[in-house]
């Protein structure tokens, strides 16, 4: 059973403010309910640690594809979580960015599935997004940025 979470939230930032601020992935835990951690590896690579319902999960993920102020695509490698997700980046005005969160995984357990049924992996992803935009805002600039692009693979 795959899971998909799609929210949107728009924020009061640039979109280079935006973007920039997601590529900095070390930083996530600061908005992430349930992340405990993320370490940068290399360009392409991330090791997470989240906690979730009690669960403690670790898996590392790897980049599939990136493109300054327009989407960061990843998927899962190894560990015991499986997921992938991209994050998209839209202007709606010099100062306003809509930025688009979309996240496929497959609940293990029963709780996990049990709260994939009743919508708590939505609501925690609307609230994730909720909590970005307000660190963004208040910060009123980001806390570093990579430019990089990474092709698709097959691209």
């Amino acid at each position: 059973m795959v899971s998909t979470v799609t929210e949107s939230v728009d924020v009061n930032v640039p979109i280079s403010t935006a973007y920039n601020q997601w590529t900095q992935f070390e930083d996530f835990p600061k908005f992430m309910d349930g992340v405990e951690s993320i370490t940068q590896i290399n360009d392409t690579r991330t090791h997470w640690v989240t906690k979730v319902a009690g669960q403690t999960r670790e898996f590392d993920a790897e980049i599939t594809e990136q493109h300054p102020d327009e989407r960061v695509a990843w998927r899962s490698t190894g560990g015991d979580t499986k997921h992938a997700g991209v994050v998209t980046f839209h202007r709606l005005a010099d100062a306003e960015t809509r930025v688009t969160i979309q996240l496929d995984w497959e609940p293990e357990g029963i709780a996990e599935k049990v709260g994939s049924v009743i919508g708590a992996d939505s609501f925690q992803v609307k609230a994730d997004a909720k909590r970005f935009k307000e660190f963004i805002e208040n910060r009123g600039g980001e806390t570093g940025s990579w430019r990089g692009d990474i092709a698709r693979p097959g691209a």
